[in-house]
Formats: structure tokens, C-alpha cells, sequence
């Protein structure tokens, strides 16, 4: 996941198999950690006790309760990576736990 350019891949084998696709890190004051992880923990849906019951369909964390899923595309998240549905769909359908997550600036 670049957070730069706002773009995301899915790599198999140094090989990109899906996008770029369009995402949104976390906002200022939340900004999405930077790094390599893995992936801990995959929720078809989610509920965010931290924002009121919030849904976060197709979750994928990573770190400290940051994680990829669906989210708009015009508002900044809470330090989490947004994605389409569509392509919070792939990303959850092709990750597994223990596969790697790699965030640049």
C-alpha cells in the first residue's frame, strides 16, 4: 500500500495479480502505521466498538487494531486503510492470516 499516491496492489511472487486499486489512509492525527506486518486476524464484518458499532465489512488487520476494509474513498479513516467494496472483496478473498502487509509512505 502506497500511501503517497493513495494506490494499493495484491502481489503474488513479486508479481502485481490486482490493481491499483483507489484507497484512503488514515487522516491527520491518525495516520496509518508505516511498515511490514501480518496480517492477524480477517472478519467478514466487523463492528468497531471503538466508533459506535461502525460496520467495517471484509477486514483484514494488521497492526494494533489498523486494518484494511471497506470504507469511503472521500473521507480519511481513523488510522485503517479504506478500500472500494469491490476491492475490499478481493483483498479479503485472496489474504490469508500470516500473509504480509507491506505500507510505505
Amino acid at each position: 500500500m502506497d500511501l503517497s499516491s493513495h494506490q494499493t496492489w495484491l502481489l503474488k511472487d513479486g508479481k502485481v495479480i490486482y490493481g491499483p486499486v483507489k484507497m484512503l489512509p488514515g487522516r491527520k492525527g491518525h495516520e496509518t502505521t508505516v511498515g511490514t506486518f501480518s496480517i492477524y486476524s480477517k472478519e467478514k464484518m466487523h463492528l468497531s466498538k471503538e466508533f459506535d458499532n461502525a460496520p467495517m465489512p471484509n477486514s483484514l488487520f494488521y497492526h494494533a487494531g489498523e486494518a484494511f476494509h471497506t470504507g469511503s474513498l472521500s473521507v480519511y479513516s481513523h488510522g485503517c486503510i479504506h478500500l472500494s467494496a469491490a476491492a475490499s472483496q478481493k483483498f479479503f478473498d485472496t489474504l490469508s492470516v500470516g500473509d504480509r502487509v507491506q505500507i510505505v509512505p
